[in-house]
């Protein structure tokens, strides 16, 4: 499978391009690529792809039902709690992790998923790539990343 449209896109989507109604981010599986022009840690790059996920997920016992574009809208609006990009990048970038709720959920609070709603606003930005087997696809593109990055 081609997955130069993650790794090297002819186009990256900001987020409000994708949180636009309607959104160009297809209802469909596939897989997505996360780009920063800014790097939430001095050790990782910039300007390269540095997470893929996909959508739906597949699970031992099922497959989940969001869509490339539920799953990347979410990354771009939600919380740490359902979003390992989100949980990530707001670790690396200092936010305060908390419990919420009835204390198994973990986010950085109102204030801290706004701060870094708004530092993905200037700074992530996202490709994708429809398949109908994104685990399969995002296979591919961690072999082809990893493979382009030895010297």
């Amino acid at each position: 499978m081609d997955t130069s449209a993650l790794i090297e896109p002819e186009k990256l989507w900001r987020r409000a391009e994708v949180l636009t109604n309607p959104s160009p981010v297809p209802a469909a599986s596939g897989v997505y690529g996360w780009h920063f022009t800014e790097s939430p840690d001095p050790q990782l790059p910039t300007d390269t792809l540095l997470y893929v996920g996909i959508a739906p997920r597949r699970m031992t016992t099922r497959t989940s039902k969001r869509n490339l574009r539920k799953r990347i809208q979410y990354h771009y609006r939600g919380n740490a709690e359902s979003s390992t990009l989100r949980l990530t990048l707001g670790c690396l970038l200092g936010l305060e992790l908390r419990r919420v709720g009835s204390g198994r959920r973990l986010t950085f609070g109102p204030a801290g998923e706004e701060l870094l709603s708004t530092w993905m606003g200037d700074h992530a930005h996202v490709s994708w790539i429809q398949h109908p087997e994104p685990w399969l696809a995002e296979s591919a593109a961690d072999r082809s990343d990893r493979s382009s990055a030895q010297p």
